[in-house]
């Protein structure tokens, strides 16, 4: 039981400062984790901008913050 409530809780999420982001879905391409996809949102620039999708499979494994050119994303653990 104490085992398996741990593996069902997020150990991770993202925030994405959606007027930084320019959509360019890099981070998209490196999530292990299939938490980041392509919103319908545009900032106020006009860019298309990415959505964290938490469905608690976000480990903070920090590859998306590291990939994003525009350093958008802020990883959080726990």
């Amino acid at each position: 039981m104490g085992s398996g409530d741990s593996e069902t809780k997020a150990r991770g999420y993202i925030e994405i400062d959606h007027e930084v982001c320019k959509g360019c879905q890099i981070c998209i391409y490196f999530c292990p984790k299939d938490a980041i996809s392509l919103s319908h949102k545009l900032n106020a620039s006009g860019y298309m901008t990415v959505s964290f999708n938490d469905s608690g499979e976000c480990t903070g494994c920090t590859k998306c913050a590291v990939v994003c050119p525009e350093v958008a994303i802020e990883v959080y653990r726990g």
